[in-house]
């Protein structure tokens, strides 16, 4: 593999001409022995390739280097085009496949009809001569083609299998036609073998086409999202209205959206109100009621009222387009397995050549009278049974249609290796606020140790320059009680303790937690009630006010838990997953809430940083460890855990760096994206289980294994269909999950 010393570029490309994995396995090959390719990951099912590649290297030298072995790149489709020109490919390919398989099996049936019920009809042979050149030059012809291309390079693929047995099948039969007395004079028969070379490729054929159509329908999921985009909008300028490409927008432009029309882009309504369909967001049915100023997302839908909205992301920064990225990025992942199935596929068609080889061998030394017919027969029976296609398949038609599947279920899955990941998970780590509690918390209760009205402006100040929950909350109600906030300087965070500021006359204030208060040698029984224990039993969260000589007054600050919380860590601890609740909070109130979930595992008072030492730490005892959460704070151990699975609603970057996003702020949804996984890699399993049985029973059978037993041999004819029906079992397994609840 070529190493890159200057800047990497990464990029996707349809790649047409793959017809088989051992293609796929070609394809990367070539790509990873082109000097400056430093990695090149092929989707089999999806017809991709993602490169990464060196900067000096123009992008056409790849598309020449797969030219020479008979497959191309499209280089300039990129993004939606490309979804749109892989969708034509994908049809076009249909099409052709219908045709070629249509125009076989009409000139196959006369054929096959000769040759099974006329065999000693003298004309015969000569008929079925003609009528396959077209079947297998023709109709076949690419078949040859693309084998001669790949065996002046070394490659062979199941172009190469169906060459070679329809070849050798049919190069047999027109040698016997022409020379029948070389076996009469010999006391042996002269069989021809048309009708086999024929059925081959019609079956061939038909697999194939079916497979196509099949194979279509694993980005089902992929193509609702897509079709979410608009593609044209009405645009407001100096008053008046005129409608244009969606890529002609640009940030600051005003848009008319009127009621049952998709949301274009990501934008802040401007004017009016609406009533917005957030469901392929959040998974909620219920419309929400937007006024000014509130955001609006792409691909959402307004039922109600017509408004204006000023357009803040476009084209790829949008929520939906970021959506379909890591949709896209994820049916194009491989999973940990794949690595042994491509290996496989890698050698797969040299072994059965091999075998092939092997098998005639073994029947010309003892086949008796007529040998070389049956070392014939049974070689040809070898080629065309073998099926790189169905190893090929099993991994990422599982895979296109499991993250397709929890796409339609709001869970964004971001690679493959997460859905292997999570069969593993024993141990769950759950944040506390914004994960199981909503997140919004309230002030419950007030007590003032001096003068409200002296100090809440100070307070006030010094809260709503932080981003905390607990200091919304506290702003929220003093701006409630008619509170403005005073002038202030030297705003500073304390991580994991709380806030301060100074204010003009030199004074400091600070707000924050009981280990803030001991940071000041203050204690929560200076000249205030003993109520904060009473508080923090109740579960709320105990926020201190405070200078340098006394508290000034303290807070109960209260969260509620999420509808539907207890209900999924009751499924998740009926699954067998132990939990432990992570929260900055003091211990009773996160003793308090655990116990209200029937949790008896929890770690209270932990700061951000420590978050991730405690995931390390469980890795350390062998413990398999996920990791829910939503915010800034959350990202390391997101990261740092075996899964991270990150709230839709919660910070970016949690987002970003979590394998696994839940769109809703639905807890119910981790058990489904676990259930997701076990679905997804039993279908993985299960291809791979038949995909392999299949040739290791197949191959032996071909072979001739059961005659000394039963003098039974495989009929080439049977070989081939066989061959052909078992990729599109593989497929049509996968797409089982479309019909699976969650």
């Amino acid at each position: 593999m070529a190493t890159i010393e200057n800047k990497a570029f990464e990029d996707t490309f349809l790649v047409q001409g793959m017809s088989c994995a051992a293609c796929a396995s070609s394809v990367e090959s070539i790509l990873q022995h082109t000097d400056g390719v430093a990695e090149a990951e092929v989707n089999f099912a999806a017809h991709t390739v993602k490169v990464k590649y060196a900067e000096n290297l123009a992008p056409q030298v790849l598309k020449e280097a797969l030219q020479s072995i008979g497959y191309d790149l499209d280089l300039e489709a990129k993004d939606r085009e490309q979804d749109l020109k892989r969708k034509e490919q994908q049809e076009r390919r249909y099409k052709q496949l219908k045709k070629q398989t249509l125009g076989s099996a009409l000139l196959s049936l006369p054929v096959f009809i000769i040759g099974m019920f006329f065999g000693n009809w003298s004309w015969g042979p000569w008929i079925s001569a003609v009528l396959s050149l077209p079947v297998l030059f023709v109709f076949g012809g690419h078949f040859y083609r693309n084998a001669w291309k790949q065996l002046k390079h070394g490659l062979a693929t199941m172009d190469t299998l169906v060459a070679l047995s329809t070849g050798i099948a049919y190069t047999f039969s027109l040698f016997n036609t022409f020379y029948p007395e070389f076996w009469i004079s010999r006391g042996l028969e002269a069989h021809v073998y048309f009708e086999a070379a024929v059925v081959i490729v019609t079956f061939v054929s038909l697999g194939k086409t079916l497979e196509e159509r099949a194979k279509s329908s694993t980005s089902q999921a992929l193509e609702k999202l897509l079709n979410l985009q608009a593609k044209q909008v009405i645009r407001l300028r100096d008053g008046e209205e005129e409608e244009v490409e969606i890529e002609d927008l640009q940030a600051g432009d005003l848009v008319r959206v009127k009621a049952g029309q998709s949301i274009p882009v990501d934008g802040i309504l401007h004017q009016g109100s609406a009533s917005i369909d957030e469901s392929m967001l959040s998974g909620e049915s219920i419309p929400i009621s937007k006024e000014e100023g509130d955001k609006l997302y792409a691909g959402t839908l307004a039922q109600k009222g017509s408004f204006v909205l000023k357009v803040d992301q476009i084209g790829e920064d949008t929520v939906l387009a970021q959506i379909i990225r890591l949709v896209k990025e994820a049916q194009s992942s491989k999973a940990p397995v794949q690595d042994l199935v491509n290996k496989i596929a890698g050698i797969f068609v040299p072994v059965v050549i091999g075998i092939a080889i092997l098998t005639f061998g073994v029947w010309m030394i003892w086949g008796g009278e007529e040998a070389f017919a049956r070392a014939l027969y049974t070689a040809i029976a070898v080629l065309v049974i073998a099926c790189p296609c169905a190893l090929g398949l099993a991994t990422p038609t599982a895979i296109m249609v499991g993250v397709g599947k929890g796409a339609e279920n709001n869970i964004l899955v971001r690679n493959a290796e997460s859905l292997e990941r999570a069969r593993e998970v024993d141990l769950l780590l759950l944040d506390k606020t914004g994960t199981l509690t909503r997140g919004k918390p309230e002030v419950l209760e007030a007590e003032w140790k001096l003068d409200v009205k002296d100090f809440a402006p100070v307070l006030l100040a010094l809260q709503q320059q932080s981003e905390h929950p607990l200091a919304t909350a506290l702003v929220r109600h003093l701006r409630t009680q008619g509170h403005k906030a005073t002038e202030q300087q030297n705003f500073e965070a304390i991580e994991g303790r709380g806030v301060k500021i100074s204010i003009p006359s030199g004074e400091e204030y600070a707000s924050g937690n009981a280990q803030f208060l001991a940071d000041w040698n203050l204690s929560p029984a200076q000249g205030l009630s003993a109520k904060a224990q009473k508080w923090a039993q109740q579960g709320a969260t105990v926020l201190y006010f405070f200078n340098r000589e006394q508290i000034i007054a303290q807070f109960a600050i209260g969260d509620q838990l999420k509808e539907g919380s207890a209900e999924a860590i009751k499924t998740l601890q009926k699954d067998g997953l132990e939990l432990m609740i992570i929260s900055g909070d003091n211990a009773q109130t996160t003793a308090y809430w655990a116990e209200e979930l029937g949790i008896s595992n929890f770690r209270a008072e932990v700061l951000p940083q420590d978050k991730g030492s405690i995931v390390r730490d469980l890795q350390a005892q062998g413990r398999k460890v996920a990791m829910v959460g939503d915010g800034i704070n959350d990202s390391e151990a997101l990261a740092q855990a075996d899964l991270g699975i990150a709230m839709g609603h919660g910070s970016d970057i949690a987002m970003e760096v979590a394998p696994m996003t839940l769109m809703s702020s639905d807890l119910r949804l981790i058990p489904k994206a676990f259930h997701l996984s076990k679905l997804t890699l039993q279908g993985i399993h299960q291809n791979l289980f038949w995909a392999f049985i299949y040739n290791l029973i197949g191959i032996p059978i071909a072979a001739g294994i059961l005659y000394p037993f039963t003098g039974f041999l495989l009929d080439p004819m049977i070989a081939g269909a066989a061959m052909a029906f078992s990729s599109v079992s593989v497929v049509l397994n996968s797409l089982r999950l479309r019909g699976r609840k969650l």
